[in-house]
């Protein structure tokens, strides 16, 4: 068979979101808290980011694409002011292209009052929900997935008595994957959905804070002690008399946690339902020694994520584990790219190999994933050109091979090398002497806790929701049914 080499430059797998609340029994300078827990969570989106502060009722926003240091400064902090309350997000949006609107929070003015909200994941019927309410006259100022959740919460709110009860109705017709928080003028909320496809946790501080995120990382950057995660289909509202839980949704389905945010997406200092996320990554590594062994003179990680997997291929396998790259601290997951010669080079300019750790070496090489295979072969090719004698690529995932509709941003086979090459075929294009993969079953097993299970869906196709219309499955869908909109209606 001939191998096909002819793969496309964008090999990164996008993050998801973070989201970030603190209600404060006092008023006090929130959005400080909100910027340094955004902080925290910064490597689960670099495309925008923004903050509103409540306070007494009257909110105050700014949002904007770029990382935390692009969009906030002391200036702008100083005129959110201060409040009780406060909401933050990064954002990698895996609905919704990029743009300030699409930016959150996401606020909505109506005649009950003010609401604010941020989302973490991707709702599966987000297409026909959309369909439906503008069809009963609402306006859509974005293309996100968010306004549809803000949108079905409004419309239960002109009808119920509260704003937790208006969210409570909006559970039983939204679905697929999403981690909220919500500010209302008196009110932070927190809702994770039936299945806990993402994670959400929430703490305390000394001075009385209560503190939502979605890593717990995140609560040890404001000084926060961990008190839960919160549960699958839980709604959590926190006010002036404390924290109460609405637990009808829960456990209406099955746990269906992403396994990959044990993999790649959270922070490695991490505890996620109650499981640490480098003890999970030390075991893939474990895992992918016992089960693609190979005779090797060093096991390097690529940074930052592989770092662990490939310390417990180590410490299984008995190959010492050495230092195999350095990365590039001032670049960020994005950075402007002027021109071709500059997207080429990307791999280079990011990590650089060191060569004492790996000239005349056979190397086991181990990262979180394959996409596209464009990155492990610039990777492998820095290795040879360091003097590498053999390399022997080991991922700590199984292959992906179908769309995420969770809020993962893989969204098509036809791009993903897996589904196009067999292991043998993918090592020669990506200039591996040999490949592994973790298996499902021990992609299964890396984070073990009773009760805790996962979706593997992007592994497996084994997926615990319906499966959307693939009409409504692209990141921009929502971009395009407006530009055929003004098609059909210009006259």
């Amino acid at each position: 068979m001939e191998i096909t080499t002819e793969i496309l430059n964008d090999d990164t797998l996008h993050e998801e979101c973070g989201v970030f609340g603190i209600f404060s029994p006092e008023t006090a300078n929130v959005a400080s808290s909100v910027y340094y827990g955004l902080f925290a969570l910064q490597h689960r989106g670099q495309e925008g980011c923004g903050i509103t502060v409540n306070d007494d009722g009257v909110f105050h926003t700014h949002k904007d694409i770029g990382l935390l240091n692009d969009v906030f400064n002391a200036d702008v902090l100083e005129k959110l002011g201060t409040g009780n309350m406060a909401i933050g997000h990064v954002r990698y949006g895996t609905t919704g292209g990029r743009s300030r609107e699409n930016c959150q929070p996401m606020q909505v003015n109506h005649v009950k009052g003010v609401m604010s909200l941020v989302h973490n994941g991707n709702l599966t019927n987000a297409a026909e929900l959309r369909r439906e309410l503008e069809l009963s006259g609402s306006i859509f100022h974005t293309t996100s997935d968010t306004e549809v959740i803000a949108y079905e919460i409004t419309k239960e709110r002109l009808r119920c008595p509260s704003i937790e009860t208006a969210v409570e109705a909006a559970v039983n017709v939204i679905d697929g994957a999403f981690s909220l928080i919500i500010l209302s003028p008196s009110k932070m909320i927190a809702v994770r959905d039936k299945r806990g496809f993402r994670p959400l946790c929430y703490g305390t501080r000394e001075d009385g804070s209560y503190i939502v995120a979605s890593e717990s990382c995140a609560l040890n950057a404001v000084g926060a002690h961990f008190v839960r995660d919160i549960e699958p289909g839980e709604i959590l509202v926190i006010d002036s008399n404390g924290p109460r839980s609405i637990r009808t949704h829960c456990n209406t389905a099955a746990y269906s946690m992403c396994v990959f945010e044990y993999i790649y997406f959270a922070r490695s200092d991490s505890i996620i339902d109650g499981v640490s996320v480098q003890d999970s990554r030390l075991k893939a590594g474990e895992c992918l020694a016992r089960s693609h062994p190979v005779e090797a003179d060093v096991v390097v990680g690529v940074p930052d994520s592989g770092l662990d997997a490939a310390l417990g291929f180590s410490r299984a396998s008995g190959i010492p584990f050495g230092l195999g790259f350095i990365k590039n601290k001032y670049i960020g997951r994005t950075f402007i790219e002027p021109g071709q010669s500059v997207r080429e080079d990307k791999v280079r300019i990011k990590l650089n190999p060191v060569e004492s750790t790996v000239k005349n070496k056979r190397v086991v090489l181990v990262d979180d994933s394959i996409v596209r295979g464009t990155t492990s072969r610039r990777i492998i090719s820095l290795l040879r050109e360091a003097g590498a004698k053999e390399v022997h690529m080991r991922i700590s995932s199984p292959p992906f091979t179908n769309p995420c509709y969770y809020g993962t941003d893989v969204d098509s086979r036809e791009h993903l090398i897996a589904c196009n090459h067999t292991t043998d075929e993918i090592a020669e294009i990506i200039g591996a002497d040999s490949l592994g993969y973790l298996s499902i079953e021990d992609a299964k097993n890396i984070a073990k806790r009773e009760g805790l299970s996962f979706c593997t869906a992007c592994f497996s196709g084994d997926y615990p929701t319906e499966v959307p219309d693939p009409d409504n499955l692209a990141k921009t869908r929502f971009e395009t049914k407006i530009s055929e909109n003004k098609k059909l209606f210009k006259n």
